[in-house]
């Protein structure tokens, strides 16, 4: 696909709280065990796992692999024809995907075929759906990072902090609401495991939020996370009910001192070549909260051919491990 011109920003001031300590450290204390498995191609950017343990994941090419629970067999079950990001079982052959070209996509596995469920929200095309989760009864929330920047511009969002995040329902009966806008930068979601609220990474804030979906708070947001020292991204609920984060670059000491200054040197920055553009370090790092935002795991390494972490999920011990660039995937074992 041809590489677009660069959209123009309008970047706004913010004033990021102080990055932590954790932040500036390169690895975590706790000794990470990884393996990595390559793939046959690159950016396998979130991992979800089957009933028999494989992996699955959707690749740059629009394809959607799976891989076999010891790392060794890839196989391409499904081609969305643009560029799959966060996925969801339906069923055991059945996948929600988001594709940041194509919008809210259901992909029958068994045979491949791909089709399109949402494209548009309150009449507004998706530009960068992102990350999404179904409830028991058939419910599905999806975010969208930005409704003014697609994938390719990521950086773009970054700069301008524009604010457009968006978090929506398709209810059973079709219909689709808009259920929360305004995040700064919308990515991964996690289901509480009584489904009356989730939790939505906001990337460009360095926060988790929550949004009630139930009860008299329905729609309501509140902290749940705050002042990470990295860049959130997809998110799961893993079998030991934590909620487990993909951190896909520690916190940018450029950026942080960018963000409040005159909205004229974000777009002095974004002006710039590409190599001479703020970037992610490379780093391998996930980390786990519980539902009360208190950490439990925080896991940090490096390898030269697996970083930028976008995708993590966790069953019996076993954390997957994806990135939007590398052509790997990885795997801590806890214990």
């Amino acid at each position: 696909m041809a590489r677009t011109a660069k959209p123009s920003i309008d970047p706004v001031v913010w004033h990021p709280p102080k990055a932590p300590p954790r932040a500036k450290q390169k690895r975590s204390e706790a000794d990470v065990r990884l393996d990595v498995f390559d793939l046959p191609g690159a950016g396998p950017e979130d991992v979800v796992i089957d009933a028999g343990g494989n992996v699955l994941a959707g690749l740059a090419d629009g394809r959607i692999v799976r891989i076999s629970p010891d790392g060794q067999q890839v196989d391409t079950v499904a081609d969305t024809g643009g560029r799959p990001l966060g996925l969801e079982f339906v069923a055991d052959d059945e996948l929600l995907v988001c594709d940041a070209r194509r919008g809210l996509l259901r992909v029958e596995l068994a045979t491949g075929r791909v089709a399109t469920i949402v494209d548009r929200v309150d009449g507004r095309r998706i530009v960068f759906c992102s990350n999404v989760v179904r409830t028991a009864d058939g419910t599905v929330y999806f975010s969208e990072s930005s409704t003014k920047y697609g994938l390719e511009h990521f950086k773009a969002d970054l700069l301008a902090h524009s604010g457009t995040g968006r978090l929506s329902r398709l209810a059973t009966d079709g219909s689709i609401d808009l259920i929360a806008d305004g995040f700064d930068f919308a990515n991964g979601l996690a289901l509480a495991a009584d489904e009356s609220w989730l939790a939505i990474a906001e990337t460009a804030g360095y926060r988790i939020s929550k949004v009630w979906l139930t009860g008299p708070r329905a729609g309501q947001r509140e902290p749940l996370v705050e002042n990470l020292p990295a860049f959130p991204d997809n998110m799961s609920t893993g079998s030991d009910g934590l909620i487990w984060v993909a951190l896909a670059s520690p916190r940018n000491p450029v950026l942080d001192r960018l963000s409040p200054r005159a909205p004229v040197l974000r777009k002095i920055a974004w002006a710039l070549p590409d190599a001479i553009q703020p970037k992610e370090e490379k780093t391998v790092w996930v980390q786990a909260y519980d539902t009360d935002g208190v950490l439990v795991h925080d896991l940090q390494t490096q390898h030269e051919r697996l970083h930028m972490i976008t995708g993590v999920c966790e069953l019996d011990g076993v954390v997957w491990i994806g990135s939007l660039t590398a052509r790997t995937i990885g795997r801590i074992q806890l214990h």
